[in-house]
């Protein structure tokens, strides 16, 4: 399936002029997220009907996105099929699908999604880094602990950040000291 692969992809999605970090889910041939109600995120596709899935390796960002909005000249236009979609500028890859609300509960909500273009930007190698996929786990977590202050997340928030500081390079481990200043 073109750059997706299987298991949860973390990505950072676009919709119009919003972008949050997510999973995209590939199961079997079948692609979907799984959004919380209410976000800006699932207002946006559940209203225009559409998600671009970023593909970004810069940690800072992937924080960033996760707890404020970017400016809008952060974002490009995409002609794909008809409509205008927005995508990151910079990102190193990029796939546009076309999404379809299958489930929604109060708290969540099911979105299939089909493709319907896939670029690669700029083609570069990313080792695995340790450091760069805690900070990811660590980011999950925070998103959760300002909702709730729950204290198992603040612990689990604690050990990815000891990786992220043992494993990470310089880019992760700015991103922690941002994560860590978004849940004070």
């Amino acid at each position: 399936m073109g750059l997706l692969r299987d298991g949860i992809n973390e990505i950072i999605a676009t919709t119009a002029f919003n972008a949050a970090p997510m999973g995209i889910h590939l199961r079997n041939g079948s692609v979907t997220m799984v959004l919380f109600a209410g976000s800006h995120t699932a207002e946006n596709i559940e209203r225009d009907g559409w998600v671009v899935a970023n593909y970004v390796y810069d940690p800072v960002l992937f924080v960033r996105t996760a707890f404020e909005d970017l400016p809008h000249e952060s974002f490009i236009d995409e002609p794909v099929n008809g409509k205008i979609m927005q995508r990151l500028s910079g990102a190193d890859a990029w796939a546009a699908f076309t999404a379809t609300v299958e489930h929604k509960t109060h708290d969540a909500m099911m979105v299939r999604l089909t493709l319907e273009k896939e670029i690669i930007e700029e083609v570069s190698v990313h080792p695995v880094n340790r450091g760069f996929n805690n900070l990811i786990d660590a980011t999950v977590h925070a998103t959760r602990y300002k909702e709730n202050h729950d204290q198992e997340l603040k612990r689990l928030i604690g050990y990815h950040a000891g990786i992220v500081r043992k494993c990470g390079g310089k880019q992760d481990l700015e991103a922690l000291d941002l994560l860590l200043k978004y849940i004070v």
